[in-house]
């Protein structure tokens, strides 16, 4: 069986094929926009789609050596995510589908970030950390979906780092060469600066830590190295907190860190030591995966098509906010 699946709910155009024997992945195509000032122009990074969207399908297809004829189901990311960028990746699956006569799949974006790192450790139940642009929360399957466990009260933690970094100068572009600008800044710092802690319960909060670190940046009379790394430290050890926090509660053996900002090999340090003190089993996605892609939106796809969920080409309408805990998990033992 081969899946085709369609990324595009941010930054990245991704066309991904998989196939329900091991090596899974068969295709993984990419075509990044890359603002060249600000954050992300949802409006520009939709029509950078429309341009690349033939070329990324055709490299996919050749890749895998296979016509669009060969494949089983077309699977496409609907949300949670950019308006304008989702509908270009629903609007070319919904095409695929009606005039090839493919069954269409409805793939939630953040559980598709769970299941390709779930299938890439083989972990069975783990308790699952999702750090990205978009997303900061703590989850664990029970009774049919991933219950929301812990999330940010306001912005992301992938959005800290980013804006934070653009609003201090040293970005875009916001990783080079593997490592968060901010990571890079904080490396050189020696001195902690008093900035807000905020864990209330499960939840985090990165809004408050913003604001104080740009207001002392602008203040001046502090070195920028040691702001960058008493904000990084800050929001790392929130995470990690109510990361073990999670374990405690929980009760589970496997801890899954999947999304962007799980690249971080500073924040995967922080991970290591948490998991050796509780005992558990740690798999972080590696950057390759972490990061948005189609791959992920296929093998989800595959997953879900293997369980009888599809949906009428006329009725695959974008979700926006359309959250993980929101979705039936029928694979899931």
């Amino acid at each position: 069986m081969l899946v085709l699946g369609i990324e595009s709910s941010a930054h990245t155009l991704g066309v991904g094929i998989v196939k329900d024997e091991t090596p899974h992945i068969v295709a993984d195509v990419r075509f990044e926009y890359r603002p060249k000032v600000g954050g992300i122009h949802p409006k520009e990074a939709a029509q950078y789609f429309m341009d690349n969207a033939p070329r990324a399908l055709s490299k996919a297809l050749s890749y895998a050596g296979v016509t669009i004829r060969d494949i089983d189901a077309v699977a496409v990311a609907l949300g949670p995510g950019m308006g304008p960028c989702l509908r270009v990746g629903a609007t070319l699956a919904r095409g695929i589908a009606t005039y090839f006569n493919k069954p269409l799949i409805p793939v939630n974006h953040a559980l598709a970030h769970v299941e390709v790192g779930r299938m890439l450790f083989q972990f069975r139940d783990p308790l699952v950390v999702y750090l990205s642009g978009g997303n900061t929360l703590i989850a664990s399957f029970t009774e049919g979906r991933y219950r929301i466990f812990g999330e940010t009260l306001d912005i992301s933690l992938g959005n800290f780092l980013d804006t934070l970094a653009r609003e201090l100068g040293l970005a875009p572009p916001y990783v080079v060469s593997g490592l968060h600008q901010i990571d890079r800044c904080a490396s050189e710092g020696r001195e902690f600066v008093e900035l807000p802690y905020v864990v209330k319960g499960q939840d985090v909060s990165f809004s408050g830590l913003l604001t104080a670190t740009l207001r002392l940046a602008k203040a001046g009379g502090v070195v920028l190295n040691d702001l960058c790394y008493s904000a990084r430290e800050i929001a790392y050890s929130a995470v990690i907190e109510v990361s073990e926090r999670g374990v405690a509660h929980t009760g589970k053996k496997e801890v899954l860190v999947v999304g962007g900002v799980a690249s971080s090999p500073i924040l995967k340090e922080k991970f290591e030591v948490m998991s050796a003190i509780r005992k558990v089993k740690l798999g972080i996605v590696p950057p390759q995966y972490a990061v948005d892609n189609g791959v992920m939106i296929a093998w989800t796809g595959l997953l879900m098509f293997k369980h009888g969920v599809v949906v009428k080409p006329e009725e695959a309408h974008v979700r926006q906010r359309w959250k993980l805990d929101q979705v039936d998990v029928l694979w899931h033992a």
